[in-house]
């Protein structure tokens, strides 16, 4: 009878060739029903996005959507496959870059970058599950190579209210983000740890209120959707890491709350497809991404690096999967 449900159903039978080593444990979760949780985790950070920068970020956040939900559409039927919009993960890729944008990037570029993670990322390899890297930060590296001025166009909300809306228009360090300060060297110019935490500072309109997104990554937890090992790890890691590399003890809890670090290590390391399967795989992986953020911070000509060091951790998932595979159950040494 379990087999003729498994011919009867091609899905089934393409996710039955791709699973780990016995015993297995059933579970009611869809995907469907995961990535709406993913998207009430995200709910608060994308209310704090609106607030501090206005209706810039509904446009981006609409466009984003709007271009990853179509862009998977019009490819699955020209590829005459199942369409599958209904689960919702085009939604949390569309969400993902526009949270990944600063307030002033051009929409059509915001576009562009959706297309690329659905069209070329995600489809192209197979659809879910078969994406190599993260779809959403994959755009977001296409669009730094491509576009690297309009991409570091931040501004805080501060100066949207002189209304002031791009920093080229702005002198000195005004505009800078945490991260661009610590970078220059000019720390006295640092905002408050309260403007850091609720997210009054400048940056992608995704990662600046730290709150928010820990507020999503409590639910995500408690929902048992994510594991806390991945972001804490991450996030320890880094700042070990960087205290290793010189980074004085004081401006720690800046480089924590400052960047991407949280956005990245809570709701993009963590996807499924694109971490290892088991929790040894998980935790080589999480202190991967942690040690090469900070070497990319603090050697680098860049003061971000979490896009990159995901990015680099998801092409070494299959090393770490096959380094770290589990032995059979009940298997005889």
């Amino acid at each position: 009878m379990e087999n003729n449900k498994l011919n009867k159903d091609p899905m089934t039978v393409n996710e039955a060739r791709f699973v780990s080593l016995a015993p297995h444990i059933r579970s009611n979760d869809t995907v469907r029903k995961i990535m709406l949780d993913v998207i009430i985790a995200l709910v608060p950070a994308m209310i704090a996005s609106v607030y501090f920068f206005g209706s810039r970020a509904v446009a981006l956040l609409a466009v984003c959507i709007g271009a990853c939900v179509f862009t998977e559409l019009i490819t699955q039927k020209c590829l005459k496959k199942t369409v599958q919009i209904a689960d919702l993960s085009a939604v949390v890729t569309g969400i993902l870059i526009a949270l990944n944008m600063p307030q002033s990037f051009p929409l059509w570029m915001a576009a562009f970058g959706s297309v690329f993670a659905i069209l070329i990322v995600k489809e192209c390899f197979g659809g879910i599950g078969f994406n190599f890297m993260n779809p959403a930060l994959a755009a977001r590296l296409v669009l730094m190579t491509s576009w690297p001025k309009q991409i570091t166009d931040y501004i805080s909300p501060e100066l949207l209210k002189q209304g002031i809306t791009t920093a080229a228009t702005v002198d000195g360090m005004s505009y800078a983000t945490p991260l661009q300060v610590i970078a220059s060297g000019e720390i006295s110019n640092l905002p408050s740890m309260g403007d850091m935490f609720i997210g009054n500072i400048g940056g992608v309109i995704g990662e600046t209120s730290a709150i928010a997104l820990l507020i999503g990554f409590v639910y995500l937890v408690a929902r048992k959707v994510i594991s806390w090992e991945i972001p804490v790890i991450y996030v320890a890691s880094t700042a070990i890491c960087l205290f290793i590399l010189g980074i004085p003890m004081e401006l720690i809890p800046y480089e924590l709350l400052a960047g991407g670090l949280l956005l990245g290590a809570i709701f993009m390391a963590t996807d499924y497809t694109t971490n290892p399967i088991n929790r040894k795989g998980r935790i080589i992986f999480a202190l991967g991404c942690g040690i090469l953020t900070a070497v990319i911070r603090v050697k680098a000509s860049l003061p971000e690096g979490v896009s990159y060091a995901i990015c680099l951790m998801n092409l070494a998932t299959p090393l770490i999967d096959k380094l770290t595979i589990s032995s059979a159950y009940g298997e005889a040494k």
